[in-house]
């Protein structure tokens, strides 16, 4: 009997208490439930944000990759041009080693004399 009189005296004191401990569970879970929707919140302005600087790294790329591209070209122009100026120097040089042949002049001369015209 003493037995069931201490577990009724212990149950009502906790059932005293159950409203209060009830109470602050439900602050502890009223305060999660805000702290869910603060972490919400900034996960959507992440996500806006991370958004944006994709966009905006995907601009700059293209721009980059644009302006590769036109200075590749340019380029290109450029070593063409000189590559058409060598050939045409190849080619008259081959053209005037040819009529010197031709007419017998590098036969006749020698190294020092070629030299010497060259001013070398």
């Amino acid at each position: 009997m003493a037995r069931t009189a201490t577990r009724t005296t212990e149950a009502v004191s906790q059932l005293a208490t159950l409203p209060e401990r009830v109470a602050v569970v439900e602050t502890k879970v009223h305060q999660i439930e805000e702290k869910i929707d603060d972490l919400k919140s900034d996960v959507k302005e992440m996500h806006d944000c991370l958004d944006n600087t994709r966009d905006l790294l995907a601009d700059k790329l293209r721009a980059m990759s644009e302006e590769s591209t036109n200075q590749h070209n340019e380029l290109a122009g450029k070593i063409k041009e000189l590559q058409t100026v060598k050939n045409k120097f190849v080619m008259y040089g081959m053209v005037a080693l040819a009529f010197l042949a031709g007419t017998g002049w590098i036969q006749a001369t020698n190294l020092p004399s070629i030299l010497k015209f060259l001013g070398l």
